[in-house]
């Protein structure tokens, strides 16, 4: 469903953010994405999404090239990066209706999924109130649940528990599952490795824009935690 072919990104002053990292993510897996601050994680991921031009490589959704079939590729996936950045002068009702539009949602669906998702993260009751009103966390539930009105094959998710109290990470971690078990694929960045360890079927480890190690979580840990092994392999690579 994603894969990354030697991407390359340079900034400005010759810095290289991602150097020639190569991964892949097959439908209905649950991919992590691990990393230091820096590490090019974000920059990985907003390439992958479409927002970032890079130098070398190519990236592929579901066989489309982010290059060249770039609105192909953005029909079937969702993005929600770590500090949304909303319409603050519409209601929460509003934006998810202008998301459906853009995706073209029949409003029978689109109505199902905003009561679906509202309701388990607890959000329904604010949804007529204006998104400059909400706190980050407020915001950080209406990103996901316009992430979901559109049921994408792809959702890339960048650092998703940031801002969620308990309750909600709770109920998005199990609406990752639920996703993947229908056949979705997520590909995710975090700093919290409890969660990566538990929740995803594979792992990758970046440092300096390089990756380090991929490959499914249990492989990866060994008989050790993913902690120890983060630690380990950043601090002697």
């Amino acid at each position: 469903m994603l894969k990354i072919e030697h991407l390359t990104k340079v900034y400005k002053g010759g810095k290289k953010a991602v150097d020639d990292l190569s991964l892949e993510v097959a439908a209905g897996e649950i991919y992590g994405f691990i990393g230091h601050n820096g590490a090019g994680k974000t920059t990985t991921i907003k390439a992958a999404v479409g927002i970032l031009d890079f130098e070398g490589g190519d990236i592929f959704i579901d066989g489309h090239s982010v290059k060249r079939e770039p609105m192909a590729c953005k029909a079937v996936t969702a993005y929600i990066p770590d500090n949304p950045d909303l319409y603050d002068h519409l209601t929460g009702i509003q934006y998810l209706n202008f998301v459906g539009d853009v995706f073209a949602v029949e409003g029978g669906l689109r109505r199902q999924r905003i009561a679906k998702y509202g309701d388990r993260l607890e959000l329904t009751a604010n949804l007529g109130d204006p998104i400059s009103s909400y706190s980050h966390g407020m915001k950080q539930k209406l990103a996901i649940i316009s992430a979901l009105i559109h049921a994408p094959k792809l959702l890339v998710l960048d650092e998703p528990m940031v801002g969620l109290d308990p309750s909600a990470a709770f109920h998005l971690k199990q609406i990752m599952k639920e996703l993947c078990a229908q056949g979705s694929t997520i590909f995710f960045s975090t700093h919290v490795l409890e969660v990566a360890e538990k929740l995803c079927d594979k792992i990758a480890i970046i440092k300096e824009g390089r990756l380090v190690v991929s490959g499914p979580t249990h492989e990866v840990i060994g008989q050790s935690s993913l902690e120890d092994v983060f630690l380990e392999l950043i601090d002697h690579e």
